[in-house]
């Protein structure tokens, strides 16, 4: 039985060497997790500044045609990196949404310029 509370529930119901197999695993889900969200940031800190020149040329935030061209991109991808087609797709549309919303907001609010005081918000990102 383990004390490692990386171990969670399985410490105590699994032996040493499985358990090591286990917290291996769990490390490098960990880092997969870390290095997503690093990526999500870099991600919407340039869609924000597609936001602010969208506002700034009068554009309307959501672009259907571009956004059916990256799911059908990114649909493709996922089926090549046998990751399920519709997880990436709904990952991507929940993305998008949050961006559109982020975009309308960047052009009601400020003229096209982020508002400095607003509080930080990873979808404003993309």
């Amino acid at each position: 039985m383990s004390t490692d509370p990386r171990a969670g529930e399985a410490g105590q119901y699994v032996d040493s060497e499985i358990l090591q197999d286990l917290l291996s695993i769990r490390s490098s889900i960990d880092n997969i997790d870390a290095a997503l969200v690093h990526l999500l940031a870099e991600r919407f800190k340039a869609t924000q500044r597609v936001g602010v020149l969208k506002a700034k040329h009068r554009l309307p935030p959501a672009d259907p045609g571009r956004e059916k061209a990256q799911i059908a991109r990114l649909k493709q991808l996922a089926q090549d990196a046998q990751l399920d087609p519709d997880f990436a797709e709904k990952f991507l549309n929940f993305i998008i949404e949050e961006v559109i919303r982020h975009h309308q907001a960047i052009s009601e609010t400020s003229g096209g310029e982020p508002d400095p005081n607003a509080p930080f918000d990873w979808a404003d990102h993309q």
